[in-house]
């Protein structure tokens, strides 16, 4: 399993570069994807993880989206695995994948989030974001979409971009703590 880098690491302050046309649809994306899946998923307060932060330095950033809604209530055994009409899990991972992204819209409002790092670990503040944001980015197919978001959709994409870009949160946070927890014990 790759290991998630931390602060101090030369990858993190690289500027990406863009996944060359030919890896798209190829297994040496799918294995980079893969991998920060792999990298993602026992980090339980980590909703996205960005390549720089398993030392891949493309621009290449995955979303947890099943970490970024509400969890629905437990079941009477104590199960948080709820099911749709069609029996389907509804918090079951749930991935977005999005190369090389560009945002390309923003709002003029900004609003004051609480933020952490997966390579910043225990380490958080309050950071501007925009209140929406809007990526454009590829598929590891290579076809092109755009996405828009609010709340933590929007934070998501800033704080990956800055990934991508070299830029830590901890670069323009305020009011930083240090709050030291057990890894991967849930926050809440």
């Amino acid at each position: 399993m790759k290991e998630i880098v931390q602060d101090g690491a030369p990858v993190l302050r690289d500027i990406a570069s863009l996944v060359p046309e030919d890896m798209f649809g190829g297994h040496e994306l799918a294995q980079i994807i893969a991998d920060m899946k792999t990298a993602l998923d026992p980090e339980l307060e980590g909703v996205a993880i960005a390549a720089p932060q398993i030392g891949v330095s493309y621009r290449i950033f995955v979303v947890r989206k099943d970490r970024t809604v509400t969890p629905p209530p437990m079941d009477d055994q104590g199960s948080t695995l709820a099911r749709d009409s069609q029996g389907r899990t509804l918090n079951a991972p749930s991935y977005e994948v999005y190369i090389n992204p560009e945002i390309i819209k923003t709002s003029r409002r900004r609003a004051s989030v609480d933020e952490g790092c997966l390579s910043v670990r225990g380490i958080y503040g309050s950071t501007r974001r925009h209140e929406r944001v809007t990526v454009r980015a590829r598929n590891s197919d290579g076809s092109r979409f755009e996405r828009g978001g609010g709340g933590i959709m929007a934070q998501i994409f800033e704080h990956e971009v800055d990934h991508l870009n070299g830029i830590l949160f901890t670069d323009h946070a305020e009011r930083l703590v240090h709050i030291e927890h057990e890894p991967n014990e849930r926050i809440t």
